[in-house]
């Protein structure tokens, strides 16, 4: 199983993130996004979108974050633990995989894309974007360990990485109590793997 990814983007780390914790042995292909590799032909034969993380399964090639943990979840996940199988529990995840694709990518992701890549966005207006969808979240947790409940599910993956590095993109997280123990709670589950970080903003 190989993963293409950068180490500096969020959506390659919730994939790789979701490996490390179901224990897949997987091989990291670098994309260098600085160089335009996503660009090339070679990979857009594998994502016309241009865009890592992809997922090539032994031939079985799944582009996007999110659907990458889905079918992660589907496919090695024999106790539907990270995916749940009932009506109620597949919409709420599906729920916080938009949040994770919506007001996430476009609030602290966003903030974190101005102060490391030089984005031409509203640093004002997206970080006070990503304030108002942490201010939800927090809220969220308030009484349980994960965003679902007392177990983690791929809604608690699909939303970590963008939220743990929004100090680089001048979103502070002091305020957000129980935001911070449940990053903390993402941190201390086996297999977790680290999303590299990089001092900019308020982390430097």
């Amino acid at each position: 199983m190989k993963l293409y990814h950068h180490p500096l983007s969020g959506h390659s780390h919730r994939a790789r993130l979701l490996l490390s914790l179901l224990q897949l042995d997987h091989e990291l292909e670098l994309v260098d996004l600085m160089a335009g590799a996503q660009k090339s032909p070679a990979f857009l034969a594998l994502n016309r979108f241009g865009q890592v993380p992809v997922l090539d399964d032994a031939g079985t090639v799944i582009a996007d974050s999110n659907a990458i943990l889905v079918y992660l979840a589907k496919k090695y996940d024999a106790q539907h633990r990270w995916l749940p199988e009932t009506p109620v529990g597949a919409a709420a995840v599906e729920r916080w995989l938009s949040v994770a694709a919506g007001q996430i990518a476009f609030g602290p992701g966003a903030a974190r894309l101005i102060t490391l890549f030089g984005a031409k966005l509203n640093a004002a207006e997206v970080i006070a974007r990503a304030h108002q969808v942490l201010k939800l979240i927090d809220t969220e947790l308030s009484g349980r360990s994960f965003i679902l409940g007392e177990v983690p599910t791929i809604a608690d993956v699909s939303l970590y990485s963008y939220i743990s590095s929004a100090p680089e993109g001048n979103v502070d997280l002091s305020a957000y109590h129980e935001v911070n123990a449940w990053l903390r709670r993402i941190e201390g589950l086996p297999g977790f793997v680290a999303f590299q970080k990089s001092t900019v903003g308020l982390s430097d």
